[in-house]
């Protein structure tokens, strides 16, 4: 079937399917110009940066080029720390091929500014989680750090 023809029966569909082994594909995921410096700030000073919207007054964590209300051009980086308050939360029971897992995971929402970063909570169980509780970010040595979410090793009550 040719690119411009005409699709008229759902059967003259097809996909090609190179098999295991035969094509390898490795997809290279980017996090744009201000998630790569919001990555680099962790990684190197340890703190989460914000961009801020002097005409909407909302600073945005993780950091964006453009404000999603009023379209303006974000140009102001604000040191927003390490803290925040539980937004919301859930507790796995289960892995990601749906297999039990040993202990229970919680995941979180945290509140930072006026964004959320959503990690894991540890160092609490999972009884003790409430929303608006405050937490800190927990970050791997500066030496381990590698520039990526996983820098953050989980967050923590205070």
């Amino acid at each position: 079937m040719a690119i411009l023809e005409r699709i008229t029966r759902n059967i003259d569909t097809h996909y090609w399917n190179p098999g295991t082994g035969h094509f390898p594909v490795k997809n290279r995921y980017t996090a744009g110009v201000a998630g790569q410096r919001f990555f680099e700030e962790l990684k190197n000073k340890g703190t989460f940066y914000g961009t801020e919207c002097s005409a909407c007054q909302l600073t945005f964590v993780p950091a964006r080029l453009y404000c999603e209300r009023c379209f303006a051009r974000l140009d102001k980086w604000v040191d927003v720390g390490t803290e925040g308050t539980v937004f919301s939360y859930t507790i796995s029971y289960q892995d990601k091929s749906g297999e039990p897992l040993a202990e229970p995971v919680i995941l979180v929402a945290v509140q930072i500014a006026d964004g959320l970063i959503i990690h894991r909570l540890e160092e609490c169980r999972q009884e003790e989680v409430w929303i608006g509780m405050p937490v800190k970010a927990e970050l791997k040595a500066p030496a381990e750090r590698q520039g990526g979410l996983t820098d953050l090793k989980y967050f923590k009550p205070l």
